[in-house]
């Protein structure tokens, strides 16, 4: 399942710590303005090597498009591109190919697969994030074109029990040997009403669907969310109102999204990502042989997957939001 989306498909490729990462854009009407340094600004977000809270892996994520684009504007084929590996250590992971590393995916993927990438996690690291942020940065210059007044960001709201100085208090968890975990909170606004397809597509379903996809996700909420619960029918409602000529609601605990379409609202969620399963210190497992052993894993690595996560997250937004508006094209006749 390395394809996302039904009109606007994404397809990545590549391994963490293989020669190069990539995908493919297919879907993309023609016409588009692509521009390329705002693609690269949003890589520069995500990649590693920018902050003592971050793994030291120093990788440049240079983005190279190979097909779909010409004079700037994309021509409706797919496009291509790759961004090349120049920073790998494979050697850090020697130990691990016979390891199993508490709470991360070697296990699983050997159970599935009979084998596995044991270079940095392979497809199982956030290395290929990457590439959807190209792919959800693509999507954002579509909506910004077709949406007057679309916007789109995340934030961190939440490192373990801290709501303020983010990176002070990963690094700390960082000097510890430890990891941590948190929330970031996405904030859509421009979506007009009537995105998104129930019973099965319903909008917010199709969000927690690409924000579960994302390493470390494990919650995810819309609008009033798991809060609501402690309100009443009568509290959580929002009513509906004529402004200006328009139909609006005068609160939003729907988060922009009734009956699984969009109304119009600001649509706004969370997602919580758990600590990184990869630490520094020593901890209990077994190897593929079943035997217990104790594995301190060497490396670098992320304390926490928040401060880069928060482009990942506008990116899957990004490309969960053009698809529904490339699906709604087709819902009646004009």
């Amino acid at each position: 399942m390395n394809t996302f989306g039904t009109l606007y498909r994404f397809t990545e490729f590549g391994e963490s710590h293989g020669p190069a990462i990539g995908g493919v854009i297919d879907g993309l009407p023609a016409g588009v303005v692509i521009d390329t340094d705002y693609i690269q600004s949003q890589l520069d977000r995500r990649r590693p090597g920018t902050s003592a809270a971050n793994t030291a892996r120093n990788e440049a994520d240079r983005v190279e498009f190979l097909s779909g684009i010409l004079d700037g504007k994309s021509t409706g084929t797919p496009i291509g591109f790759l961004i090349r590996n120049t920073n790998q250590h494979s050697s850090d992971y020697d130990r691990l190919k016979e390891a199993f590393r508490p709470s991360h995916a070697d296990y699983t993927y050997t159970a599935k697969y009979g084998l596995r990438d044991w270079r940095g996690g392979g497809r199982a690291s956030a290395r290929e994030t990457a590439c959807r942020v190209v792919a959800g940065a693509v999507a954002t210059l579509a909506l910004r074109q077709v949406l007057p007044g679309f916007s789109l960001s995340a934030k961190i709201l939440q490192v373990g029990e801290a709501t303020q100085d983010f990176e002070q208090a990963i690094l700390a968890v960082k000097a510890e040997g430890d990891t941590i975990g948190g929330i970031i909170g996405c904030n859509i606004q421009g979506v007009p009403a009537g995105l998104g397809d129930p019973i099965f597509g319903k909008l917010q379903a199709k969000l927690a669907a690409a924000m579960l996809s994302i390493n470390a996700a494990k919650g995810f909420d819309y609008g009033s969310g798991f809060e609501g619960v402690a309100l009443r029918g009568s509290q959580l409602n929002d009513p509906f109102e004529n402004r200006d000529g328009r139909i609006r609601t005068r609160t939003n605990h729907s988060g922009g999204i009734q009956g699984g379409i969009s109304n119009g609202e600001e649509i706004y969620f969370r997602v919580v990502f758990k600590p990184i399963a990869t630490l520094a210190r020593e901890q209990d497992t077994v190897d593929a042989g079943g035997n217990p052993i104790r594995l301190a894993v060497h490396g670098r690595h992320d304390t926490s997957v928040l401060l880069r996560a928060v482009p990942v997250v506008e990116s899957m937004a990004a490309m969960v939001i053009l698809d529904a508006w490339l699906l709604n094209r087709n819902a009646r006749i004009q």
